[in-house]
C-alpha cells in the first residue's frame, strides 16, 4: 500500500541501508528461493484510521509470503483480533491469495526486513524509521497506532517526535502524540501467548480500545 502522491513510504526490493539486513536477506534468497525475500510492504486499507505496527518480518511468515504477519503464529492471533472488532472481512488462511481485505486499518513493521534471529539491532531500528514516518504521513485518515512490542512502540514515539522516556512502553498504554493516539500491546507471538503474558483478552482488549477511538 502506498501513495506515490506523498512520496512512496516503501523500501525498494534490494535495500542496501542496513549491511547486515541485505547479506542475511541474500542468504535467504540462495537458501530459502520460494521465499518472498524482501522488505515486506504495508497491508491494507489505503483510507485506513488503524495502524498496525509490529516488529519485523519472520524468516518463514511475512517473509515466506510477502504480507505482514501472514503465515506464522502471530497472524493467527492478529487477525483473529482485527475480524473479531471488525478490521476485516475474515477471511485470513495463512496465505495471500486468500482473498482477505482489512478495512479501515493496516498492517506494517518497524523493520521491513527479517532480521538474524528475528532480533533488529538498533541502527536497523532508527535507518527504517524513515519508512515508518513516510508510511505515516501517506495515511490522511490515520487516527490510531496500534504497536506491538517495545522496540515498535519506541520507535513509533520516537516517529512522532515523543520521548521514551516519557512516553514509556506498558501493556495497554496510550498516548496522544502528533495528533495521533499510540496505542501498545504485548507482542501476538507463541512465546508471550504461551507463558500468559499475553492472553487473547488481554489482547482483544485493545483493539477493543482502538474500536473505541476510530469510532
Amino acid at each position: 500500500m502506498s501513495d506515490t502522491s506523498r512520496g512512496d513510504p516503501s523500501p525498494p526490493y534490494y535495500c542496501q541501508r542496513c549491511p547486515r539486513l541485505f547479506t542475511f536477506l541474500n542468504e535467504c534468497r540462495d537458501n530459502l528461493p520460494g521465499h518472498f525475500n524482501g522488505p515486506v510492504e504495508t497491508f491494507g486499507d489505503a483510507d485506513a484510521e488503524l495502524l498496525i505496527v509490529g516488529l519485523a518480518p519472520g524468516v518463514n511468515g511475512a517473509n515466506r509470503t510477502g504480507r505482514p504477519f501472514t503465515g506464522d503464529y502471530a497472524g493467527d492471533l492478529l487477525y483473529k483480533a482485527l475480524a473479531a472488532h471488525g478490521f476485516s472481512n475474515d477471511n485470513y488462511d495463512k496465505r495471500i491469495d486468500d482473498g482477505l481485505a482489512l478495512r479501515r486499518a493496516a498492517i506494517t513493521n518497524a523493520v521491513r526486513c527479517v532480521p538474524p534471529q528475528n532480533k533488529p539491532i538498533a541502527a536497523e531500528i532508527n535507518t527504517c524509521r524513515e519508512f515508518l514516518k513516510s508510511q505515516i504521513a501517506s495515511m490522511p485518515k490515520l487516527k490510531v497506532l496500534l504497536c506491538l512490542g517495545k522496540i515498535s512502540h519506541d520507535s513509533t514515539v520516537r516517529a512522532l517526535g515523543g520521548k521514551v522516556s516519557r512516553d514509556k512502553f506498558g501493556h495497554g498504554s496510550e498516548y496522544a502524540l502528533g495528533g495521533y493516539t499510540v496505542l501498545s500491546s504485548y507482542h501476538c507471538s507463541r512465546y508471550n501467548t504461551n507463558t500468559r503474558r499475553l492472553t487473547e483478552a488481554m489482547f482483544f482488549d485493545v483493539f477493543a480500545r482502538a474500536e473505541e477511538l476510530v469510532g
